[in-house]
């Protein structure tokens, strides 16, 4: 008899990435294939979702053949969250999907956003929040009134990991956890803010647990930001997590919540344990963006920074480049070099832009931490940055705590598997399964010296955004004017 083997797939932003593992966690057989996107306005961002089908089939039928016949036990799926398609009754897409990035609905959602106080926002979604251009309100009420032919054909508005699991399955649910601002802390959809566009309601899916089975072994699944968080094993309290990936996550578990951490979504308790964790706009997505625009690739752009001190020589980076969501959320804001002189080269801007990215992660770790009632005393280390000895280097020296380099980097992987590992009845919840898989391979200590010298770049990271926020805002509105 063959060992029970766990499916997972990850929908991300720039790959779908499908692996096989033992009941234990060990990665069998692993399969990426890359995701195009299109901008075709300024701040439209938008995917392809027949290329994301392409891509899940492409790679469950790679990893399988590696595989004894009969051998998988169960499939989940993850995927990136606020990004939205229209399909109709027969799961035909009705157009491209709007990536989570895409900031072409930031009015609109300042519209809605300012239809709630701070005492609303708090009774409805714990927080006095800001609702930005991924808030799905702010897409539908766009859907409806600039492509009303797609929406009034549209049965469903589904996630990317809700896109596939229908095609598999020909059972179309979500979970509450992805459904982001849409549900209560009891899990069911928040009327008063689905009434906010006409028609909302009833084209959203019905809400089940991750581990629902929807049939031929897969699950329904959550975002991919909980499935990093389950494949860090952050199902107990007092760990914490910086995902980095297209954009960084940095989650800490707790057993129970302070009501501070201003800018960081508490999400509902699971299992008895609390999750504070907030997404940022740009994470290895600023990386591309500056290998791209040094004309180099990704690899020459670390080598180079490895060779550069520790502070860039006093250059700062803001990895703004499209906006940021937490701990600012705002989408005006656009990212900055401080600091160039005569004497800054290539190598001093390339590590600025790897602090940079760290120095993001840090500003949400701080909100994490706050809003928690645990201390966070290290930070598990996941998603494609973990691969660079460097970054997790640079991420300890910034966040001045130890950093778990995981022994499986793609933890949104293994997090996947483990749902549906529980939705077969392997395990008996998402604990015990993130508990029996998930191991640490070492463990990365700060530099004494390098955090000195990144300090006073921190509070110059911390300072910029205040100094400059009405200037962004005012070269945010000419860039609309002249894009209109």
């Amino acid at each position: 008899m063959h060992e029970r083997v766990l499916l997972g797939v990850d929908v991300g932003t720039t790959a779908v990435k499908t692996a096989a593992f033992t009941a234990r966690g060990e990665l069998l057989a692993d399969h990426t294939v890359p995701i195009g996107t299109a901008r075709p306005r300024e701040g439209w961002v938008e995917q392809d979702p027949e290329e994301w089908w392409r891509a899940v089939t492409a790679g469950i039928a790679a990893v399988s053949k590696t595989l004894p016949s009969g051998s998988v036990s169960s499939i989940g799926v993850v995927s990136q969250v606020n990004t939205h398609l229209l399909v109709d009754a027969d799961l035909r897409p009705l157009g491209p999907a709007i990536v989570w990035q895409d900031q072409r609905c930031a009015a609109i959602a300042r519209e809605l956003d300012g239809r709630f106080d701070a005492a609303a926002k708090t009774r409805l979604w714990g927080a006095p929040v800001t609702l930005d251009a991924s808030f799905l309100p702010a897409r539908a009420a766009w859907f409806a009134s600039q492509t009303p032919d797609a929406w009034a054909a549209a049965r469903w508005v589904l996630s990317p990991k809700d896109f596939i699991n229908a095609r598999l399955t020909g059972h179309v649910a979500t979970d509450m956890l992805a459904s982001v601002r849409l549900v209560d802390g009891s899990g069911a959809y928040l009327e008063e803010v689905l009434t906010l566009v006409d028609g909302l309601a009833r084209r959203l899916p019905p809400l089940r647990d991750p581990t629902h089975p929807l049939g031929a072994g897969v699950v329904v699944g959550t975002m991919d930001a909980f499935g990093s968080i389950f494949g860090s094993g952050l199902t107990v309290p007092g760990r914490a997590m910086v995902s980095c990936g297209t954009s960084l996550v940095v989650a800490g578990s707790s057993s129970g919540t302070t009501g501070r951490g201003r800018g960081v979504v508490a999400f509902p308790e699971v299992g008895g344990t609390y999750i504070h964790a907030g997404p940022t706009q740009a994470g290895g997505d600023a990386l591309r963006w500056w290998a791209a625009t040094a004309g180099v690739r990704v690899e020459d752009v670390v080598a180079e920074a490895e060779r550069a001190p520790a502070g860039s020589s006093g250059v700062v980076f803001t990895p703004h480049l499209a906006g940021e969501r937490a701990p600012l959320w705002d989408s005006a804001v656009r990212g900055s070099f401080f600091g160039l002189g005569s004497d800054t080269t290539r190598p001093d801007m390339s590590r600025a832009v790897l602090e940079g990215v760290a120095m993001s992660a840090r500003q949400v770790f701080a909100a994490v931490a706050e809003a928690g009632d645990h201390p966070l005393p290290t930070v598990r280390f996941c998603g494609g940055g973990a691969r660079s000895d460097l970054w997790a280097q640079i991420h300890a020296d910034v966040l001045g705590v130890p950093v778990e380099r995981l022994a499986v980097r793609d933890a949104g992987v293994l997090g996947a598997a483990q749902l549906g590992a529980v939705g077969a009845g392997i395990y008996p919840d998402v604990s015990a399964a993130s508990e029996a898989t998930v191991r640490t391979e070492r463990m990365v200590e700060p530099d004494a010296g390098a955090v000195e010298l990144l300090e006073p770049l921190f509070r110059v990271y911390t300072a910029s955004y205040t100094a400059l926020r009405e200037v962004h805002r005012i070269l945010a509105e000419r860039t609309m004017k002249s894009s209109i």
